[in-house]
């Protein structure tokens, strides 16, 4: 069964079951609540009395919508106002139209998975399973992208290559190969002027 609902200047289409946000009601988490105001009410094609009808629901929560931003500007007049606005507004949840109520989803029950001793065990599967396990393994010691791993073997091997580095460029510039500060020329006296 549907129904059409006003609440907070808005109309809403319900049916059991659904989750709608509306302006704020009073009400805590977890209170029902009745949404009196049914314009319409109906099972498929028949329409029923809507003033016989009445629509429960559960508060889920109390929140605020997105936010606005209210910006003002006069041309030529340098004035310029910017401001945000979150309306409240309140999540609901029907539980009943009418005299139809909700009906609980039961949690889906997991397979149990073949188990690998009742696998039928033939030459084939074993190899096949052997070529497979390598590349598991292969991935579950490589480290995820972007995450540093610092393993001691790195730490010992990057001092001698520091070491090798300095070495090498004090072979590639000899000592005498340097050239000279440029000198600057003194600057010549100017004579002193006579008063």
């Amino acid at each position: 069964m549907f129904a059409v609902v006003r609440t907070g200047g808005k109309q809403y289409r319900v049916v059991p079951g659904d989750k709608i946000a509306v302006e704020k009601l009073a009400g805590n988490a977890g209170d029902t609540i009745k949404l009196g105001d049914v314009l319409l009410a109906g099972d498929g094609d028949t329409l029923a009395d809507a003033a016989k009808v009445v629509v429960s629901a559960e508060i889920i929560a109390q929140a605020k919508s997105e936010k606005v931003t209210v910006f003002k500007k006069r041309r030529r007049h340098n004035y310029r106002r910017k401001a945000g606005h979150r309306q409240q507004m309140t999540l609901l949840r029907i539980v009943q139209v009418g005299d139809q109520k909700a009906e609980k989803k039961a949690a889906p029950k997991k397979e149990a998975a073949p188990k690998a001793a009742e696998a039928p065990k033939t030459e084939a599967a074993p190899k096949a399973a052997k070529a497979k396990a390598p590349s598991h393994e292969a991935e579950r010691q490589e480290p995820a992208k972007g995450v540093d791993v610092v393993k001691e073997t790195k730490a010992k091997k990057a001092e001698p290559v520091k070491k090798a580095a300095t070495a090498a460029k004090a072979d590639d510039k000899p000592a005498a190969a340097k050239k000279p500060a440029a000198k600057k020329a003194p600057a010549a006296k100017k004579p002193a002027a006579k008063k």
